[in-house]
């Protein structure tokens, strides 16, 4: 059944990028690197990884908002993979695993405005450094893992995390190539800024640019609202971010030793305030440090 994207319809959509903190902090699992693909293969893990997407879809469900649902494979690539072990053919029938548990939650729901995506993230770490990758050559190598899972029943592609124009013009490609759907989301830093200085309304027109625009839409994630609402001017191609709880910049979440889950409420309150501002945002959820309450208090107050 072909459902309708977020770009192709009124409704509002809810995501949840946070389920690497909230496994770690709230349901106790252990991610070896901080890698949550390994759970897939976890029998004792699945119940938990297919519940945490499940109470998503029931706060959705209550506030009459959609919902997609992420594969645990933001990290299930082939450099990030490796140092746990992983070769290509475990890895490919890993994703496809990973995305059977999802597809079989959304027949579950019963519901056309419930959502699959192959949650995929950068090549390597977005901080690491390292020369970027050239747009043909992470064509390439995200096509890998999205021709995988291509005929596997996605609904279409979440890209969360990118910080390189390239590397994110590259995804595009690769998903145009496999003829899935592709969001890109850009993780910036404190200043509303890519890593680079690049910013982030200039890389959602440099990726268009490099693609002829075949990204479905762009997003933002893995940042605080009050780190990105003031370089905001209602980009018709930005329609959705995955907000963190914290108002920390990245630096300080990687040394800190505690969870900073920040205040739910008032973080449902700043994403509704943008919604209002910019109502071409129609794809709205927690990133770090974010869990259910948080969930709960965001689809509130945008059905508000």
């Amino acid at each position: 059944m072909k459902r309708l994207l977020p770009h192709e319809t009124d409704q509002r959509f809810l995501i949840f990028a946070a389920t690497g903190t909230d496994l770690i902090f709230n349901r106790r699992v252990e991610l070896p690197e901080f890698a949550s693909f390994p759970l897939v293969e976890d029998a004792n893990a699945q119940p938990i990884v297919v519940d945490q997407m499940r109470d998503l879809m029931k706060v959705a469900a209550k506030a009459d908002l959609g919902c997609i649902i992420d594969t645990l494979t933001w990290m299930a690539n082939r450099d990030r993979a490796a140092p746990l072990g992983y070769g290509a053919d475990r890895l490919a029938a890993l994703n496809q695993k990973a995305v059977a548990l999802m597809c079989n939650l959304r027949d579950e729901a019963m519901r056309d405005d419930v959502l699959v995506a192959l949650c995929i993230g950068p090549s390597r770490d977005a901080y690491a450094r390292l020369p970027p990758l050239t747009v043909e050559a992470a064509r390439a190598y995200h096509a890998i893992q999205i021709g995988t899972v291509a005929d596997a029943g996605i609904d279409l592609v979440n890209a969360y995390t990118f910080n390189q124009v390239e590397e994110a013009a590259g995804a595009v490609l690769a998903a145009k190539d496999c003829g899935v759907p592709i969001a890109v989301s850009f993780v910036v830093e404190t200043d509303g800024c890519l890593d680079n200085g690049t910013g982030l309304e200039e890389a959602i027109d440099r990726v268009d640019a490099l693609t002829d625009g075949a990204a479905a839409y762009f997003m933002v994630n893995c940042a605080h609202p009050d780190h990105f609402s003031h370089v905001l001017t209602g980009h018709p191609r930005l329609k959705g971010m995955a907000v963190n709880a914290s108002r920390c910049s990245h630096a300080e979440l990687d040394n800190a030793t505690e969870l900073d889950d920040g205040d739910p409420k008032e973080l449902g309150t700043e994403v509704a305030r943008l919604v209002r501002s910019f109502p071409d945002i129609s794809v709205v959820g927690g990133c770090c440090g974010s869990d259910m309450r948080h969930m709960r208090e965001m689809a509130a107050c945008i059905k508000t």
